[in-house]
């Protein structure tokens, strides 16, 4: 029998199918376990290729990087040149069952239909979690998402680059003070999206190319319903796609 992607103390699979930068880890973790003296926190990531990368590659300022996860072999390799001797694996739910209890924190940064189901597991062994946004595929796992960070304690943060860099953050504590005045009206746009979505894609891909063999298909598929495998899905374009993503909306309002 397959391993369940959640919790069913909090939430099932059924619940999900019909509801469902460099200041990276730049917050104080509160490890559940005992530290010796010269103890380092044991940090670990989920999704390590594109964004994942470069999250990933900032938390080995914070600890010692002791596990990685990645669907794509690939990337895996490439994220742990520096890490020749962390644990690898393709499924999260592997390596927080065979490895969590040697974990104090950890990066999520997957497709957003895992972000809840990662985490959630994580925190679920009082491990501490840097998710990427968006926070969650829907607004229910994020409220479950928090009740479960309260109920164990654990330190949680969203990544979003463009608002943890100093220079937004000035710009917002200028306006915020008055120095523009009284501001009546906000004009935001984006180039998004830059990958395949609707309307202009309006049927599923007919074509079946071949699993690549560096591929873990059925981890990348997690949650979601189960469909064939095609490269226009992964990596990166699964924003487009529901199953897997949030769209444009959904991929740049967290900005």
């Amino acid at each position: 029998m397959a391993k369940s992607y959640v919790q069913t103390t909090h939430y099932s699979r059924r619940a999900f199918l019909g509801a469902s930068a460099s200041s990276a880890f730049a917050f104080t973790f509160l490890p559940s376990r005992v530290f010796g003296a010269n103890e380092r926190l044991q940090v670990a990531g989920i999704g390590v290729g594109g964004k994942g990368k470069s999250d990933f590659d900032a938390t080995s300022s914070h600890g010692d990087v002791v596990a990685a996860c990645d669907v794509d072999a690939r990337r895996l390799d490439v994220a742990l040149r520096k890490h020749p001797n962390a644990h690898r694996y393709s499924d999260y739910r592997e390596m927080l069952e065979k490895f969590g209890d040697k974990i104090d924190a950890l990066n999520v940064s997957t497709p957003d239909h895992h972000h809840a189901p990662a985490a959630m597991r994580a925190m679920e062994q009082g491990i501490h979690v840097y998710v990427q946004k968006p926070l969650s595929h829907t607004v229910w796992e994020a409220r479950q998402m928090r009740l479960l960070a309260e109920k164990n304690n654990i330190c949680t943060q969203m990544g979003n680059q463009g608002t943890a860099e100093n220079g937004l953050r000035a710009g917002a504590e200028f306006v915020q003070q008055g120095g523009l005045g009284k501001v009546k009206d906000v004009h935001v746009w984006t180039n998004r999206p830059v990958w395949p979505q609707a309307p202009g894609v309006t049927e599923r891909f007919k074509e079946t190319p071949p699993i690549p063999e560096h591929i873990d298909w059925e981890s990348f598929i997690g949650p979601a319903p189960m469909r064939p495998y095609h490269p226009n899905y992964t990596p990166f374009k699964w924003r487009g796609w529901w199953d897997y993503g949030t769209g444009a909306l959904g991929d740049m309002a967290c900005h």
